[in-house]
C-alpha cells in the first residue's frame, strides 16, 4: 500500500492521492500554522480513518445478517490531550442506521466490527486510546 502527498501551494495545503482511486484528498494545516482551510487537517482523517473503517466492517456484517439498511451516517469526535503530541486520548462512534434492522444484531455487528474487524481501531487502541461506539436505529 503506498499513498502520494503533494505540496498545492506555499503554505500548507497538499493533495494526497493513493493508487487504489482516482480520488485525491485536500489536506491543510490550521491557521495557527499557515492553513488556509484548504482541506481537512491530519487529525481528523485519524477519525475518518476509524469512522469508515468501522462502518464498512458494520455493513458487510448486517448485509451477512440480512438487514435491510437503507441508510447510514456516522458521527466520530474525538478529544486530544493538551500536551504536545496533541494525540486522542479517547473516541466515541455513533452510527445512525436507517432500514429493517434489528437492535440485537446491529449491536452485535457494531461491536465486530469496531472491535474485532477494524484495524484502525486496533492501532490506535494499541496507543492508548480508549474508542467506544454506539448505534441509533431510525
Amino acid at each position: 500500500m503506498e499513498v502520494n502527498i503533494k505540496r498545492v501551494n506555499q503554505a500548507v495545503h497538499f493533495e494526497a492521492s493513493a493508487a487504489s482511486s482516482p480520488v485525491t484528498v485536500h489536506i491543510d494545516g490550521s491557521p495557527d500554522i499557515g492553513g488556509e482551510e484548504l482541506g481537512v487537517r491530519p487529525m481528523e482523517l485519524v477519525l475518518m480513518a476509524l469512522g469508515s473503517c468501522s462502518v464498512l466492517d458494520l455493513l458487510s456484517i448486517l448485509k451477512k445478517q440480512r438487514q435491510a439498511v437503507v441508510d447510514v451516517n456516522i458521527k466520530v469526535t474525538g478529544n486530544r490531550r493538551e500536551a504536545v503530541p496533541n494525540i486522542f486520548t479517547d473516541i466515541h462512534i455513533q452510527f445512525f442506521l436507517t432500514g429493517d434492522i434489528d437492535e440485537q444484531k446491529a449491536q452485535k455487528a457494531a461491536e465486530l466490527a469496531v472491535k474485532k474487524y477494524c484495524s484502525v481501531h486496533d492501532m490506535l487502541v494499541a496507543g492508548g486510546v480508549e474508542i467506544t461506539y454506539g448505534i441509533q436505529l431510525n
